[in-house]
């Protein structure tokens, strides 16, 4: 007698285990540090995603400052793809969406803030595990920056090391020049840390060695989906 079965997800070749963690963000700081963070940011930087699916966070803007210069730069930058957020009110609605890139072994980080008026503010950016620290953010138009990943408390870290230019030519050839700080914004700082169950707090803060503070930016993301 034959037997038959009605195949489900785990019997799908491109199916992956859900105790099959990404290691690529713990591999970046050390054992005892990793240990320091809540277990839902553990989890939350280990998710094996397969190709196509995202993990998708909802939340709000919770506070917005601008320095005169950091708005002016904000806007600026809208020629290179608006990579730091343009919206002066708190308030308004975020999703982040996180997308496996089959291309670079990395991954596409959109982030989209509401307006009162109009479209939403979209920044797409890619985390690609290369380069001298081992992390960088590339936000297109030949432009990235290398990252510096720690713990500190109970939050994960990023921190920019340096600014570059690449060009990228047919076949695999790939030029990059670090760009000299003083033609940079400034450094960035990025945590992420959890607020309370099932919340998680994420923070941007855009600083300069003369002109301080130019932009941050608090969120709270409280809802998460497949």
């Amino acid at each position: 007698m034959v037997s038959h079965r009605v195949l489900g997800i785990h019997d799908r070749p491109d199916y992956k285990r859900d105790d099959v963690a990404d290691l690529r963000f713990r591999a970046l700081v050390s054992s005892a540090d990793w240990a320091m963070l809540p277990a839902a940011v553990q989890t939350r930087f280990s998710k094996r995603l397969n190709e196509g699916a995202s993990a998708v966070y909802i939340g709000r803007v919770t506070a917005i400052q601008y320095s005169r210069l950091g708005f002016i730069l904000a806007q600026a930058l809208r020629i290179v793809g608006a990579p730091l957020p343009t919206i002066k009110r708190a308030g308004v609605a975020t999703v982040v969406t996180v997308t496996e890139d089959q291309t670079s072994g990395g991954q596409i980080w959109t982030r989209m803030y509401g307006r009162t008026r109009g479209f939403p503010q979209v920044i797409h950016s890619v985390k690609r595990f290369s380069g001298p620290t081992g992390l960088e953010e590339y936000i297109g138009c030949g432009i990235g920056m290398a990252l510096a990943i720690s713990v500190e408390g109970s939050a994960l870290v990023f921190r920019s090391q340096h600014y570059f230019f690449e060009v990228n030519f047919v076949g695999t050839r790939r030029y990059r020049l670090k760009i000299p700080g003083w033609l940079t914004p400034g450094h960035i700082t990025v945590k992420h840390f959890e607020t309370r169950p099932g919340a998680f707090l994420f923070t941007l803060e855009l600083s300069h060695a003369v002109f301080g503070t130019l932009v941050r930016q608090d969120a709270l993301y409280h809802q998460e989906m497949l």
